[in-house]
């Protein structure tokens, strides 16, 4: 989506419309339990990374902001071969191969990884839905792990796996599981757009209600934090 017409979702009509799509998505058959396949938490502190995609990146950062053990959620862009192309504009076209990513620094003796990932698969994002997210649509909104080491491959593929078999959800999660080539942080206006633009009619009622889904359903990992 070019960076006008994402623009334009600031109207009301517009923001409506996005709430329509988004009653559709992620039917569940039952609640996302915690993977069975995970490293413990740490003894220790301190810092380890994960890459998610999930559509627009202003959701997801924001979702990660608010969750106990991540230090720091961070817009950007994953999945391309080259940091030329990975500027909005050009990345909106969805002919880079980049999407639209949050890199995620956490505390493993705060949070594991297979925790983020539930947090993943339960609020930021609808797993089934195929180069999309509610109203944003291309290859650049598509649903992503991109993985740092064979740990994080491992737990995301069984987690996966885990979730298909017990049927979780209505349709065949989609989610691309690949290796980590590089992450580029997105245009300063983008990062943080949540917080800063609470009242914005995107945000309120595509990226608001994610938050406050965090809130409902993992109380013990929620934290007012942004």
């Amino acid at each position: 989506m070019q960076s006008h017409i994402r623009q334009a979702m600031i109207l009301l009509a517009a923001a409506l419309c996005a709430t329509a799509c988004n009653a559709k998505a992620n039917p569940r058959s039952a609640a996302v339990p915690p993977p069975v396949v995970d490293t413990p938490r740490a003894s220790t502190s301190s810092q380890q990374t994960a890459v998610f995609s999930g559509g627009c990146f202003w959701g997801v950062q924001a979702v990660f902001q608010h969750v106990k053990g991540v230090i720091s959620a961070t817009s950007g862009y994953s999945g391309g071969s080259s940091a030329k192309t990975a500027e909005y504009e050009t990345v909106s076209t969805g002919e880079t191969g980049h999407a639209e990513s949050v890199q995620i620094v956490f505390d493993p003796s705060q949070i594991t990884y297979g925790e983020l990932l539930r947090v993943f698969f339960s609020v930021a994002h609808d797993p089934t839905q195929l180069n999309r997210q509610g109203p944003d649509e291309g290859t650049q909104y598509r649903s992503a792990i991109f993985y740092s080491n064979d740990g994080q491959k491992r737990i995301a593929e069984a987690y996966i796996a885990q979730l298909d078999d017990a049927k979780i959800f209505s349709h065949r999660i989609v989610t691309q599981v690949a290796a980590l080539q590089a992450f580029y942080p997105a245009e300063a206006y983008h990062q943080n757009y949540a917080a800063l633009h609470p009242d914005q009619p995107y945000i309120v009622f595509n990226d608001a209600p994610k938050v406050e889904h965090l809130k409902q359903q993992f109380p013990d990992l929620y934290t007012e934090k942004k």
